[in-house]
Order: structure tokens, then C-alpha cells, then sequence
């Protein structure tokens, strides 16, 4: 059997890469006797050559400045990255991406330097996931958060919000997470029940490529629940301060190889309710910790702990003002026996789609629906005594348009972008 009959040339059935041993080395150019190509001149045109493929001309493409030292081995590494990056180039091209999100952007989420997710070297699969939950490019509080966050410095921010702040942190979270370390490696602190659910859910959105094991857990639920979930590998651990304390002071969550540490909504973990909760946590931390603040206000109290606990942190802030743009607010000074009429009165006169009401105390929601009932107006209510699951089925019913009014105490702001 002839060898021209064993090995094909390029260009045929065998293929790039199939030179078996007329030719261990493709980058050297094979015999100009074999009638791969037409090296001829043509007519008319000495200088000129004529190709039978376009495979047989990319072949000759990279023959024309042959590596002279490359051996067997390294020959076959190039030809497989060139395989490896020729499959991933069209990697955007097989997302499921959701519908093109068409509501009106003010400037606090237009106003960028026009950088891109691709600009900050993130993994592929966390840019799929991106992508994926709909993020086109970074938000103002993105653009400044990320780079420098992925640096290892602590930070100190402020922006609205509405602008992007959970995917600020959820980002450089999730990247400098190992996946092959079973260790909780980021700690993210937040003072809600409701704003844990929903951070936790951003962060599984957006790591849904990775092999990142999220973990949420607050009071009200059940202790044995998580202390079994803390049996298993947990990279990254959402909740609220008090249930995390509990649950370190008991051995079972472990944070000595815990580098990050961020808190959402600063100014209200910086309260007096959740303060001493947040600086034990800190001391069953690395001293080589990265912490991370984000918040639309800093009190006072916000400087001391900078002061006592971040290392020449990096500031950052997007509040010209605290109002998002396209927003107007109204206050009107009434009297306590005045309100109800006011309402009334607003209700009569505007046409209000649908309203959410906020009171101080549990007692005043339920009168007040009660009010707006009797006055004629459809109207629900919730508050921090019902039940998880009966809170989640009337905001769930007021989302979908069953009722126009909703009423609620302070602690539950954080439903309505669920």
C-alpha cells in the first residue's frame, strides 16, 4: 500500500492534523512534487497562485513562516487551542437570554464610562450568567465597585437605590470564589429576611454556570434546617446577622477562611440592634479580610467602624442626590385625625394604579386597612407577625393586579423588588 493511500493530504478526509508519518510536523511544508496545489505560475502572472480549497490555502497560510524548533508535542497543544478557541467564539450566540428589558433608563443607571462585563477578565461562565439574567453593561455603581473590588480593597459606597448595588458585590463575590475549596469564603450580611431571599436569589442567577453552593439563612426559620445545609459544602452564606452569630458561636458555621465580607444596606447593620452582632462576626474572621459597604446613606456611626475595621478603604460616591431621577416626592403635614381624609382625598382626585403604604408599627397597618376598606378602596396588609408564607401569598397576589392598595410595616420594603 502506497503511503499517499494511508495518510491524505490536508484539505481531505484526514484532515488538518492527519500526517501520520510522511509528515510529523505540519507547520513544515510538505514536497512540492505532490499535487496538494498548483504552484505554477499562470498565465500572464508568474507571481500568481491558484488554490483547490480554501482549506489547502489556510493550510499554506501558516506554512509560510514555519516554527523551525517546535516539536511533535507542542504542535498538537497549538493545533488543540486553536480547536478550544474556534468552539468558544460563538459562546454568546447559545445564551438564553431574556427579553430585551424596554423600560425608560434615567441617568442613574445610563450615565457609565461605557465599559463592559468583558473589560474586568471575569470567568466565562459567570459572564454567561450575567448575560443571561439580562445585565447588558455595568451600572455607574458597577463600573466603580467591580475593578476595584477584584483587587482586594475594601470599599466604602454609596448610590441609590435601584442602581445596581447587589450586583456590584454579587459579582466579585462569586469570581473570586474557589469552586474546589468547601469552605464559606464570602459572607454577605444584610437586615431582612426579605432582602436576604432576594440577595441570595441574584447570586444563584448569576452563578448558575459555576459550581458555587449558595446559602441562605435568617431568623424565623428553622435552626435544624441550617445547621444540616452547614453539613454540606457552602461556598458563599446570605443572612442576617443575628442568625449567623448564632450559628458560628455553635461550631457549626465555620468563617476562619472567610476573605470577604460585605454588607448590604450599611447604614441599618450599623443600628444599635445590629451592631454587636456584626462586630463578633468579625472576630471569628481572618485578619486579612476584605470588607465591603454599600449603602444609599452613612450615618455617623459609619465612620467609626471604617475607622476601627477598614483598611485604607476605597470611597465611592454616586449620591448627588438621594431620589432616583424621574421620581417627584410630595410631603404633606397633617394632623393624626387628619390622615385617613388625606388619603381619601388622594385616592378621589389621582388616578393611583396600585399604592403601597408604609407604617411604624404593626397595630396602625391593620387599622389602617381596616380605614381604607371601610372608606371603599380595596386593600391588603402585612407585617413582621404574619407568617413567611402568608406574607409571601398576599404580595404575590398584590403583584398580580388582585388588589390596588397594599399596606406594610417598614421591615418590608425589600418584597417589592422581588
Amino acid at each position: 500500500m502506497s503511503s499517499r493511500a494511508r495518510y491524505p493530504p490536508p484539505g481531505m478526509e484526514g484532515g488538518r492534523g492527519s500526517y501520520g508519518g510522511i509528515n510529523p510536523n505540519p507547520f513544515h511544508p510538505r514536497n512540492p512534487t505532490q499535487n496538494d496545489m498548483t504552484r505554477g505560475p499562470a498565465p500572464g502572472n508568474m507571481n500568481h497562485q491558484t488554490f483547490h480549497n480554501p482549506q489547502q490555502q489556510q493550510w499554506l497560510r501558516r506554512t509560510q513562516f514555519p516554527p523551525p524548533d517546535l516539536t511533535v508535542h507542542e504542535v498538537e497543544k497549538v493545533i488543540q487551542s486553536e480547536a478550544v478557541d474556534s468552539s468558544l467564539q460563538d459562546w454568546k450566540a447559545r445564551l438564553k437570554l431574556p427579553p430585551t428589558d424596554t423600560r425608560y433608563k434615567t441617568e442613574d443607571v445610563t450615565a457609565t464610562k461605557g465599559n463592559e462585563f468583558e473589560d474586568y477578565f471575569l470567568k466565562r461562565e459567570l459572564l454567561m450568567g450575567i448575560y443571561e439574567k439580562g445585565f447588558e453593561r455595568p451600572s455607574p455603581i458597577q463600573e466603580e465597585s467591580i475593578p476595584i473590588a477584584l483587587t482586594g480593597s475594601d470599599i466604602l459606597a454609596r448610590a441609590k437605590n435601584g442602581t445596581g448595588k447587589t450586583a456590584a458585590f454579587c459579582i466579585p463575590a462569586l469570581e473570586k470564589i474557589d469552586q474546589d475549596n468547601n469552605v464559606i469564603q464570602v459572607v454577605i450580611l444584610v437586615p431582612t429576611r426579605e432582602l436576604a431571599l432576594q440577595t441570595s436569589q441574584v447570586c444563584k442567577e448569576l452563578g448558575k454556570h459555576l459550581k458555587i453552593q449558595v446559602m441562605v439563612t435568617t431568623g424565623g426559620t428553622s435552626l435544624k434546617d441550617d445547621i444540616m445545609r452547614l453539613h454540606q459544602p457552602v461556598h458563599l452564606l446570605v443572612g442576617t446577622p443575628g442568625r449567623i452569630l448564632d450559628l458560628t458561636k455553635k461550631g457549626v458555621c465555620v468563617l476562619k477562611d472567610c476573605s470577604m465580607l460585605v454588607m448590604d444596606e450599611a447604614d441599618k447593620l450599623l443600628s444599635p440592634e445590629f451592631q454587636p452582632s456584626v462586630e463578633q462576626l468579625i472576630h471569628f474572621m481572618p485578619s486579612k479580610r476584605q470588607i465591603l459597604m454599600f449603602s444609599a446613606t452613612f450615618p455617623v456611626t459609619v465612620k467609626d467602624f471604617k475607622d476601627r475595621y477598614l483598611q485604607k478603604p476605597y470611597t465611592i460616591n454616586l449620591m448627588d442626590e438621594l431620589t432616583l431621577k424621574g421620581i417627584t416626592q410630595y410631603y404633606a403635614f397633617v394632623e393624626e385625625r387628619q390622615k385617613v381624609h388625606c388619603l381619601n382625598t388622594l385616592f378621589s382626585k389621582l388616578q393611583i394604579n396600585q399604592s403601597i403604604i408604609f407604617c411604624n408599627s404593626v397595630n396602625r397597618v391593620e387599622l389602617l386597612a381596616k380605614k381604607i376598606t371601610e372608606i371603599g378602596y380595596s386593600c391588603f396588609y402585612i407585617h413582621a407577625k404574619m407568617l413567611q408564607n402568608h406574607r409571601n401569598r398576599v404580595f404575590h397576589d398584590f403583584r398580580n393586579g388582585a388588589c390596588r392598595n397594599l399596606v406594610c410595616t417598614g421591615i418590608n420594603p425589600y418584597l417589592f423588588v422581588l
